[in-house]
This record gives structure tokens, sequence and C-alpha cells, in this order.
């Protein structure tokens, strides 16, 4: 059996001291190698077509452009790339805008090695990792919809967002086809007025305090 490939991680920020340490640390994650290093955002755009990541590390604090700008510039240019913001700014104006930039999940920088690799990981597979500072600042600006206009089947796939898994792997969970699930998270979507699976899942998180199918 062929083993996955590796998930291509470009770390962009501007301290050389935190880039040879995520460099280190991810040189010895099984299933993760590091596939560039930018200390600017204009250096990690420029470097997007030939390192070809799967995941961008991005700090918001850069000199020049800003780190929310190169999310929106690589979410928009690169829609198949991971953008996991690592910063020390929790404040609720930059977590929005990151998110809002289409930042996947969004850590801080006391973040545990263990959290970190388990959060490339997640993200790359289509989940939503947030440090639950970050998750406050969300839900603090998003709407509330009424949760009884979802479905039971509806509920067992937000819960499952909400864990942080993919289409595929929700589709193996409830023994669905990966159309029927993508069908369903855009319904969720649409009902809970959620821009992406990010914001989905902190709805499910708050109104699910056990976020497993049936709860």
């Amino acid at each position: 059996m062929t083993a996955d490939p590796p998930v291509r991680v470009l770390l962009c920020d501007d301290h050389e001291m935190v880039r040879a340490g995520l460099r280190s640390f991810f040189d010895v994650q099984e299933g993760i190698e590091v596939a560039g290093e930018a200390s600017t955002a204009e250096q990690a755009l420029a470097l997007m077509g030939t390192t070809k990541p799967d995941v961008v590390l991005m700090d918001l604090m850069l000199p020049g452009m800003s780190g929310v700008e190169a999310v929106r510039r690589i979410s928009a240019d690169h829609p198949g790339v991971k953008v996991l913001v690592l910063t020390s700014y929790a404040g609720d104006d930059t977590v929005i805008e990151a998110v809002r930039a289409g930042a996947a999940g969004y850590l801080l920088k006391d973040v545990n090695p263990t959290e970190l690799a388990g959060a490339v990981r997640t993200v790359h597979a289509g989940g939503a990792p947030l440090h639950p500072s970050v998750a406050a600042a969300v839900m603090r600006n998003v709407s509330e919809p009424d949760p009884e206009h979802l479905t039971p089947r509806e509920r067992e796939v937000l819960s499952l967002i909400a864990r942080g898994l993919s289409n595929r792997l929700i589709a193996r969970e409830l023994a669905l086809s990966e159309k029927t699930v993508k069908a369903h998270v855009s319904a969720i979507l649409g009902k809970l007025g959620a821009a992406d699976r990010t914001q989905a899942a902190l709805w499910a998180v708050r109104h699910f305090p056990d976020p497993s199918p049936g709860s």
C-alpha cells in the first residue's frame, strides 16, 4: 500500500529563530515536510508557485504587506492551499479579519508542539483548528441562527465538522457518499449563514458542547 505523500508546509515568519525552530520541529515529524521559508508576505506569495505547499503557516504581523492580506491573496489565487495562522495576536479585529480573508485555522504561538503538528494535519484534511480564545473572539462576531432549522442528519454532519473531520472522513463515519456529504455541508453553511467550515465549526462548538454525532 502506497503511503500518503507528506504535507508540504511553507513557513512565513519574520523572525529567523522562529522559522529555524519550526523547521527543526517539522523535520522530525512523520508525514510533514518544510517546503520553503519566507520572512515577508511578499516572499511567501512569490514562493507559492515553486514550493507548491499544501499548508502555509502564516504569522500576521509582518514587515510590508500584512499577513491578513497574504491570507486573502493565497485564498484567492491558490484555493487548494490551506492557510494556518500562527501568531501572537488574538484581538477580535485581527482574528475576524484573518478568518474572513480565508484562514482555515488560527493558533497562538503558545501552542504546544504536538498540537501544532496535529493542527497542520487537521487543516490539510479540511478541518478548522482554532485556539480557544480565537474561537471565543469569532463567536462574539457570529450571528445566532436557530438550531432547529437543521435536520437531524445535518446536525450529525455539523458535529463531525466541529471535530475537524474532512468530507471524506465524514462520509466514512456516516456511511454516506462524499457527494452527499458535500450537499449537506452546503446546506448547513446556508442555514447558519456561515462563510466557511470554520464558522460552522465554531457555531457547533457553542451549541453542541459534546460535538459527537447524535448529541
